[in-house]
């Protein structure tokens, strides 16, 4: 017979194992020593040894699952149980229930962590949904679309919820894309509506301008170019091809017609510097008839330069009143003095001149008198009354003299 601390082999072969409950079979060995029968079931403890350590571990480090470990522990325990090793089957039990006690700590470990998992979901859910809600409503519809999609791909890395909160708060997402599609969908169609109908307003300026490009009446036309390019303005932009190519042909055609436009002003401008030339010396033969000595030659003379500025043309704009205002003062000489021969000549008018100034002498004469009697007679501010009257009647009778001294005193 063979024994050691935690078993023997009897005289028949039978084998046991020492246990706090008593002996208990493990089996029957025919095959060999006691002492190899002994080994044998020993290595076959150290075997569950191995295995519960090994489940230890993977319940202490990986993502083992709850029932899985549970399965595991009752299928080591039920080998455990039917006594088929030799050792401390005691110290395995124990471990046992305490892996039992771990796995039952780690579920609910895992069940307060998934719950919290499922609270930090929904909020991050409802915080997806509200934001999406708020984007259905932008006109940034680049920038909100793009927002939009990232949504999606947040809300795939998120933990689903219980069935009904999730298709609830997914209904809401939906809906929220949806009308923002929607809305930009619609957006984007009127925007062709309208880019069609600029394109349509623009093809008829686009005509209208090449059909001026050829014109010759330059004022009008210029004119019209500037209403054309108002109304290009306000049209609005049609699709991008057709705006840039609507664009150069409009373009092309004013610049045909500015082109010809400058070219006939160049030459015009030309021709109005040399007109500016001949008046100015046409000026200044004028001005050597001031001061007029000779009237009827100063007549004659003035005549005949002006029939010549006359045949000249247009100078340029800037020097037009320069030029002629020279003329008209040497134009106002002569008539001022046509006007002095006039009154000279003019026997009526030199009567009424010397009756006006009779009179007023009259009316001086008399206003004196009655200052002095109003002194005299010591009534001062009836006097000064009579002197501011005086002055006035004065100044009146001075420039009457002063006309009657054009007629020859």
């Amino acid at each position: 017979m063979s024994s050691d601390p935690w078993g023997r082999v009897d005289e028949t072969g039978t084998v046991y194992v020492r246990t706090s409950e008593g002996e208990q079979v493990v089996g029957s060995w025919q095959a060999g020593t006691p002492e190899e029968a002994l080994a044998y079931f020993e290595r076959k403890y150290e075997g569950l040894v191995v295995e519960i350590g090994l489940l230890e571990r993977r319940v202490r480090t990986t993502d083992l699952s709850a029932k899985d470990a549970q399965t595991a522990i009752e299928h080591l325990r039920t080998q455990v149980d039917e006594h088929h090793a030799v050792g401390d089957l005691e110290a395995l039990r124990v471990r046992l229930d305490k892996l039992v006690s771990t796995v039952d700590s780690r579920r609910e470990e895992r069940k307060v962590q998934k719950a919290k998992q499922a609270d930090e979901a929904r909020t991050a859910k409802e915080a997806l949904v509200t934001e999406a809600e708020q984007l259905a409503q932008s006109d940034q519809w680049r920038s909100a679309g793009e927002r939009l999609r990232a949504l999606v791909d947040i809300w795939k890395g998120l933990p689903r919820l219980d069935r009904k909160s999730d298709d609830e708060l997914w209904h809401r997402f939906s809906h929220a894309r949806s009308a923002f599609s929607k809305r930009r969908k619609a957006h984007f169609a009127a925007l062709d509506a309208q880019r069609e109908d600029a394109r349509k307003a623009k093809e008829k300026l686009v005509a209208e301008a090449e059909s001026l490009s050829k014109s010759t009446d330059w004022g009008p036309t210029a004119a019209r170019y500037r209403e054309l390019m108002d109304s290009w303005k306000a049209a609005g932009r049609a699709q991008r091809e057709a705006e840039d190519d609507l664009w150069n042909r409009f373009r092309g055609a004013q610049d045909v017609f500015f082109a010809a436009r400058s070219e006939v002003f160049a030459e015009r401008d030309a021709e109005q510097v040399e007109n500016l030339k001949l008046k100015e010396e046409l000026a200044v033969e004028a001005e050597k008839l001031v001061p007029v000595t000779d009237l009827k030659a100063a007549r004659a003379a003035f005549r005949s330069i002006n029939e010549r500025w006359e045949g000249i043309g247009h100078v340029p704009r800037d020097a037009r009143p320069k030029v002629e205002g020279r003329m008209h003062a040497v134009e106002r000489a002569i008539q001022e003095a046509e006007e002095g021969e006039w009154r000279r000549t003019n026997p009526e008018a030199r009567a009424r001149a010397a009756g006006l100034t009779g009179q007023l002498q009259a009316a001086v004469d008399k206003l004196r008198e009655q200052i002095d009697a109003a002194r005299a007679a010591g009534n001062n501010a009836k006097a000064d009354k009579l002197a501011r009257e005086l002055e006035g009647r004065q100044a009146l009778l001075d420039q009457a003299l002063k006309g009657l001294e054009e007629f020859g005193g």
